[in-house]
């Protein structure tokens, strides 16, 4: 049902899990935890889903934002309804009891913690999330609470890895305008004029240079996991009329 982060699954008082697409009641194309209440799939069953996703936190509610691929970030203080949800693709909470979240289905899922000063976030990143820095505003946010940099730990879930992400020669130019040095992060295709796009990569390098205390990355691709991932580019590629999404969440507990 869930993948852990051996670094945060340390931290007292604080329950993470990067959730997969197994343990749910969901049918057909999106069995069966399918946490996407963006997804055409019977709302009742997301809503069981996210129920049990909350219940495996230790938490009273599970909430996420309306994600937009952008580098916003929210304060949530209490639980809200789907239809008040939060445009952004961050949330930061000190809240007890209340799990934050971010759906995912091939973007990069981020959990962050600062134990010593009971704070805790979830980050929604995409490529065009983490290139305008979805996870540094993440970090400022939770300082803004009061989190120490230097104590601020921060995970990468399951996501869309370089051997299973083909881009264009526009999609590489974006980059290399933004930074030279972000070069690193293609690798020649067998197709002419692509290249293979590592987004763990560049999500991790932007958590470095934040300063941080520690990155862990579970490793695990989205792409080639059928049994235990969505994947929208894998959808896309069959298809497919729609896809599930994964939820990644976190929540301060005892």
């Amino acid at each position: 049902m869930k993948v852990e982060s051996s670094v945060l699954a340390k931290l007292p008082g604080i329950h993470h899990a990067f959730f997969t697409r197994e343990g749910g009641v969901s049918q057909g194309i999106y069995a069966s935890l399918n946490g996407g209440v963006g997804s055409h799939d019977d709302f009742t069953h997301v809503q069981e889903n996210r129920r049990r996703m909350a219940e495996a936190l230790g938490a009273a509610h599970l909430i996420t934002c309306y994600q937009i691929h952008s580098a916003d970030v929210v304060v949530a203080t209490h639980a809200w309804s789907r239809e008040d949800a939060a445009r952004a693709d961050g949330i930061v909470t000190r809240a007890k009891g209340l799990g934050v979240g971010a759906s995912a289905a091939d973007c990069g899922p981020l959990l962050f913690a600062d134990a010593d000063a009971r704070i805790v976030a979830a980050a929604h990143a995409g490529w065009k999330g983490a290139l305008g820095g979805i996870a540094e505003a993440t970090i400022a946010k939770m300082e803004e609470l009061g989190a120490s940099r230097k104590n601020i730990i921060a995970a990468i879930g399951p996501l869309i890895r370089q051997q299973s992400y083909e881009v264009g020669p526009e999609f590489v130019a974006r980059f290399q305008e933004a930074d030279t040095t972000y070069a690193r992060f293609f690798a020649p295709s067998t197709r002419p004029g692509h290249a293979m796009f590592d987004l763990a990569g560049l999500i991790r390098l932007r958590l470095e240079r934040a300063e941080i205390g520690a990155i862990d990355d579970v490793g695990l691709d989205t792409y080639t996991d059928e049994k235990r991932f969505f994947s929208f580019r894998r959808t896309t590629h069959r298809g497919e009329p729609d896809y599930g999404r994964q939820i990644a969440a976190i929540a301060l507990t005892d």
